[in-house]
């Protein structure tokens, strides 16, 4: 974890879009090769597409706007075109629900760009596999650099915490962790600083 890093390789990863846990292989993998050009075509980006784990017929879609923001009325936008695909295309046989969300304040990352996006942030990271007997990792995002997830956590054997580089094609789950910093800036971040400022816990001070 963590050796042989390569600063100078950032722009080339995040120009990469790995897509194994926006959507993984199946129906969601099928579903977003679908329905990826339409969405980009009015402005949205796919941020994570499920399907059947609620109730066994639910699609669930996961998409922002290129700066992050996703109102109600870009769900409903969204939601439309995206139906009338599937109702062409009809990629998934039988009945289902499809539903249309932002990805929320304790977000999934799922793409390079979301692990730069949000450093400074708390993670939670879980691997598909696990490295040195270790599969869950909590700590401060650091970015990416080298094909890496870095994130600066405790380390039994330190007495100070370590930044580890994690493999980002061995991530199978990342989600930021509800904080006051997080919900502060996730406001600041769509344009309502006074509704961070008036609406956020108080830091008590």
């Amino acid at each position: 974890m963590g050796a042989g890093r390569k600063p100078d390789d950032d722009d080339e990863d995040l120009a990469i879009l790995d897509t194994h846990l926006v959507a993984p292989h199946g129906v969601p993998r099928k579903v977003f090769e679908l329905l990826r050009p339409s969405a980009e075509g009015i402005g949205f980006e796919i941020v994570r597409i499920r399907f059947g784990l609620q109730d066994g017929h639910t699609l669930q879609i996961m998409a922002e706007r290129a700066d992050g923001s996703m109102s109600v009325e870009d769900c409903e936008e969204l939601s439309r075109t995206l139906s009338a695909v599937l109702d062409v295309e009809d990629p998934i046989p039988g009945e289902y629900n499809l539903e249309i969300s932002s990805p929320g304040i304790d977000r999934p990352l799922t793409r390079p760009k979301d692990f730069e996006r949000w450093k400074g942030f708390d993670v939670k990271i879980e691997l598909a596999e696990p490295i040195e007997g270790r599969k869950r990792f909590r700590g401060t995002l650091q970015g990416v650099e080298g094909g890496e997830v870095l994130v600066e956590c405790d380390i039994e054997g330190y007495s100070e915490p370590q930044v580890l580089g994690l493999p980002f094609e061995k991530l199978s789950e990342a989600k930021l962790v509800m904080s006051d910093d997080l919900i502060r800036e996730s406001l600041k971040r769509q344009g309502r600083a006074e509704d961070a400022s008036e609406d956020a816990p108080s830091d008590g001070e």
